[in-house]
């Protein structure tokens, strides 16, 4: 993340439980989402920005064999210590120099929101096209505007409060509508889910309430207001 403040107001009032209980419970409904829609037992899984948690729980190993890459040296080297990857590259999203049609999936979890900061997405959207085998799905998990905390920080980051706010100006919620919008200019067929309309920072028996809402979250008009979204953008299997 860039220029990240650790001293934020928001981490300092978070429980580091509350926090892990949310986490935990983001990966169920992930597993599940996939598990129902996305269709595939093994092949090969791009994580770009993999970072220290490259999803390797939504693509264990041996059936996917995960190919993870990060701008950072230091998390590339990392990843191939602990084997979270099978394979770990430097590189740059939307600059990946791999060939056309490799990948079953490419998996963008929590870094498009950090990638907007600086650049447009539309040459993410076009690089995961381009390297997706017909029949594949560019996968993406990112926090939702639409969600009254994605509003919320929002507003933050308009008034340059996101460091001493969540901590850093680079993470900016995205809506439904921009992220099926993107997958449809690169050639891409989007379905979107809401992951969970809870928050972490919430008090843990408001979060085990609501997490029932969650089951909704696969419903056309109640998606894009998830804390949390998840896009499924399969790419044609007659596509040439």
């Amino acid at each position: 993340m860039d220029g990240y403040d650790p001293d934020n107001l928001l981490d300092r009032i978070s429980c580091t439980a509350t926090l892990e209980l949310q986490y935990r419970h983001i990966e169920r409904r992930e597993r599940e989402i996939l598990a129902a829609r996305l269709g595939l037992l093994g092949g090969r899984v791009l994580s770009v920005g993999c970072g220290w948690h490259p999803g390797r729980h939504l693509f264990p190993a041996p059936a996917f064999h995960m190919v993870g890459v990060d701008l950072d040296p230091a998390k590339v080297a990392a990843a191939r210590a602990r084997g979270s990857v099978d394979e770990a590259h430097v590189g740059r999203a939307g600059s990946l120099d791999f060939p056309e049609r490799t990948f079953d999936v490419v998996l963008y979890r929590q870094v498009l929101h950090h990638v907007v900061h600086h650049q447009p997405l539309s040459p993410c959207f076009d690089e995961a096209a381009r390297l997706l085998a017909p029949g594949g799905a560019m996968v993406a998990v990112e926090p939702g505007l639409w969600h009254p905390v994605g509003a919320a920080l929002a507003a933050a980051n308009r008034l340059g409060l996101g460091p001493r706010v969540h901590g850093t100006p680079d993470d900016v919620p995205l809506s439904a509508r921009r992220l099926r919008a993107d997958a449809l200019t690169a050639g891409l067929e989007p379905e979107l889910h809401a992951v969970t309309y809870t928050w972490r920072r919430m008090p843990p028996p408001l979060q085990r309430a609501l997490w029932r809402l969650d089951r909704l979250g696969s419903r056309p008009r109640l998606h894009p207001f998830g804390h949390t979204l998840m896009l499924i953008a399969r790419r044609n299997s007659a596509a040439l």
